[in-house]
């Protein structure tokens, strides 16, 4: 996978879009242990302004957060040339098809229920990221 514009390459660079601080630590763990870099961010308001300071090579990005959804930021990321092709898993309690569809319709590149099991996660975001 070619490294979006103004980036050193591809990473192992991961930014958790996640306001509940026992998932995102957890998602920390298990990537950290993988060998990826791994920042959190806990609301929606400041995700969009973190991922186009520094583009991540991956987003896994909730779809409930305080401040604005993970459908919005998503949206945002798709419209935008910079991080349309970002990599992003959507990540949701709620796993019923009709939110299943609508986050394949957002553009997101995977979704995945909570809970998930942890070499799910980490098999979608090797899959995604071509490591």
């Amino acid at each position: 996978m070619a490294p979006l514009p103004g980036r050193r390459g591809v990473g192992r660079r991961v930014l958790v879009v996640e306001d509940e601080p026992n998932i995102s630590e957890a998602i920390r763990f298990i990537l950290r242990r993988d060998g990826w870099e791994v920042a959190i961010e806990a609301t929606g308001t400041g995700a969009l302004a973190r991922i186009r300071a520094e583009v991540p090579d991956l987003v896994i990005l909730d779809v409930m957060l305080p401040g604005a959804s993970g459908f919005d930021i998503l949206r945002a990321l798709r419209g935008q040339p910079g991080t349309a092709p970002l990599p992003v898993i959507l990540l949701t309690a709620k796993g019923s098809a009709q939110v299943r569809e609508q986050a394949m319709a957002a553009g997101a590149s995977m979704f995945i229920a909570k809970p998930f099991a942890n070499a799910e996660l980490l098999a979608a975001v090797r899959q995604l990221v071509g490591v």
